[in-house]
């Protein structure tokens, strides 16, 4: 599609806000460039794709963005991680987009999409996103810092607030509830990132958030109410466990459950509006206005339903392969031979073969609670339940007539491992 108002280029294109953003612009007229470490989808959605991972070497020199950039009138920069390794953080907020700064064709502008609430730097998220404000402020792009930003699709801490909002029988908060929020639709920032392209400002940050504040009780229980679903009591955690649950999910690496979301959701995050941006054409709408503007269906109550899923069946198939992987290492050979007798191996082969699953068992565990290569893993599990499968078939044919089942639990186990791998899918 060939836009009027320039061509755009868009990091962090395939992210939440990323895509708002490319489908936003290109709706105003813009020819979006959309750039992200995966574009495969970002194609298929009719979109021109530069292919960048931020945390490589090659991404932090002008020399490899200058041959993609012919054309470019603008840039939107929209990456960014919240938890992350330091060389990976300092990568992807200060000196990739530095070297994406230096190679832009001289007069070109653009917008940071930055973050509320940084400004004393007491998280290292804090610390790089204010480093690379420094940067970009240094070649004139206009710095938007968001609060918190909701939509008609979620993505990370947006989907794990619905998640919270639909448990079925208490809703959690972080301490007492009452921390503070000004939500802003991802639409209404779509539209301040289109006027800035347009009428960039000065080198002081611009905070946008919406006009009606919530508390974090209030905000849960109005989505909980947009999804139908009756009014249940506030299970309030104290903060130590939240906390604790936080560096859990940094652990197990399940994003939004993250050490850092927790520490937001003790403060709360309430953007201050300055002039530039209540005057803008298309002011954001208040949070309640913007919830009610649409029903909520089937996908919504759905997905909210089956966020938290996620990492409970990656518990549950994590404890599965450990039990395995034990059994398969420890349980005597005496109590297993018996269960194959008559095969056509030898009784060392089978123990061998027993011990040797039982390692890589607990290798697929590790990785599970780990959260290393998600859809990865599912494959590798797929392949060594129906490996098992047919093995067994082969050597104990009779273990599919065990009065508990035996391998016919199989069946369900691959079930289990689809709907992990559809969950793990975000993108």
């Amino acid at each position: 599609m060939s836009g009027t108002r320039g061509r755009v280029l868009i990091l962090g294109a395939d992210g939440f806000i990323g895509r708002h953003l490319a489908f936003g612009l290109r709706a105003q007229g813009w020819e979006v460039l959309a750039s992200a470490r995966r574009v495969t989808r970002l194609k298929r959605m009719g979109f021109d794709v530069l292919k960048a991972d931020l945390t490589h070497r090659k991404a932090d020199t002008p020399g490899f963005w200058r041959p993609h950039l012919r054309g470019v009138t603008h840039v939107v920069n929209a990456a960014g991680v919240l938890s992350a390794p330091a060389h990976i953080a300092e990568s992807v907020h200060v000196t990739a987009p530095e070297a994406l700064y230096q190679a832009l064709p001289k007069g070109a502008g653009g917008v940071l999409i930055s973050a509320v609430g940084i400004e004393r730097g007491e998280t290292d998220f804090a610390r790089y996103r204010l480093a690379g404000e420094e940067v970009a402020r240094d070649h004139g792009l206009t710095i938007l810092r968001a609060g918190l930003v909701l939509g008609e699709t979620s993505y990370g801490g947006s989907s794990l607030a619905r998640g919270l909002a639909a448990l079925p029988l208490l809703t959690p908060v972080v301490g007492r509830g009452n921390q503070r929020f000004n939500p802003v639709h991802v639409a209404d920032l779509a539209a301040a990132v289109d006027h800035f392209l347009i009428h960039p400002r000065g080198p002081e940050p611009q905070e946008i958030g919406g006009p009606e504040t919530v508390t974090q009780a209030e905000m849960l229980r109005a989505m909980r109410g947009w999804l139908g679903l009756r009014r249940v009591p506030l299970l309030r955690l104290p903060p130590g466990l939240a906390r604790m649950m936080g560096r859990l999910g940094d652990a197990m690496r399940l994003g939004p459950i993250s050490a850092t979301a927790v520490a937001q959701l003790e403060q709360g995050v309430v953007a201050r509006p300055g002039e530039a941006i209540t005057g803008l054409p298309q002011p954001p709408r208040g949070f309640s206005r913007f919830l009610s503007a649409r029903p909520a269906g089937t996908q919504d109550l759905w997905h909210a339903r089956l966020y938290l899923m996620r990492p409970l069946l990656r518990v549950v198939l994590a404890f599965l392969w450990l039990a395995s992987g034990l059994l398969g290492l420890f349980l005597p050979s005496e109590t297993f031979l018996p269960l194959v007798e008559g095969a056509p191996l030898s009784d060392q082969a089978l123990i061998l073969l027993a011990r040797a699953g039982g390692l890589i068992d607990l290798a697929i565990a590790t990785a599970l609670l780990r959260g290393w290569r998600p859809r990865l893993m599912a494959g590798v599990q797929a392949a060594m339940v129906v490996g098992y499968t047919l093995a067994f078939t082969v050597l104990a044919p009779a273990l599919w007539l065990l009065p508990l089942g035996g391998l016919v639990k199989n069946l369900p186990v691959l079930a289990l491992i689809a709907l992990q791998a559809i969950l793990e899918d975000e993108r």
